[in-house]
């Protein structure tokens, strides 16, 4: 079983292009086991507090999904960003990430990290090796 590091925004996916993301990750990986930081917890938690009204509501039922996901306790060092320690994270554990954040995507495949991603609104790819 893969070990995916789900990142925030990828949970938003479902309910921004209907897609159920877990059996996506399975089609693509066979069998895969989605991980969410705890960091990636906190971070949806300020998005539920922060942001505009659909916001919120998307945040709240992303957390909801998490109970879906195993969730991994981890420290963030106070210069460290949310997506610093996903990128830390992933390169410890050489496990691939799912993200649709730009930004995020291009820092993982420079440090040769696997991204998988929604392509077209339509279905998940794959940018990079997977591990098995």
């Amino acid at each position: 079983m893969v070990k995916v590091i789900l990142d925030s925004n990828f949970l938003l996916v479902p309910f921004q292009f209907q897609i159920d993301v877990f059996e996506e990750l399975d089609k693509l990986l066979g069998k895969a086991e989605p991980v969410i930081l705890s960091t990636t917890l906190e971070e949806l938690n300020s998005l539920v507090r922060r942001r505009s009204e659909k916001m919120r509501r998307q945040a709240s039922a992303a957390i909801e999904l998490v109970e879906r996901c195993r969730i991994i306790g981890v420290e963030r060092n106070r210069e460290e960003s949310y997506d610093d320690v996903i990128l830390r994270i992933a390169k410890e554990w050489e496990c691939p990430v799912a993200t649709n954040d730009a930004d995020l995507r291009k820092r993982l495949r420079e440090s040769n990290v696997t991204v998988i991603f929604l392509r077209q609104r339509s279905h998940l790819a794959v940018d990079g090796n997977l591990p098995f």
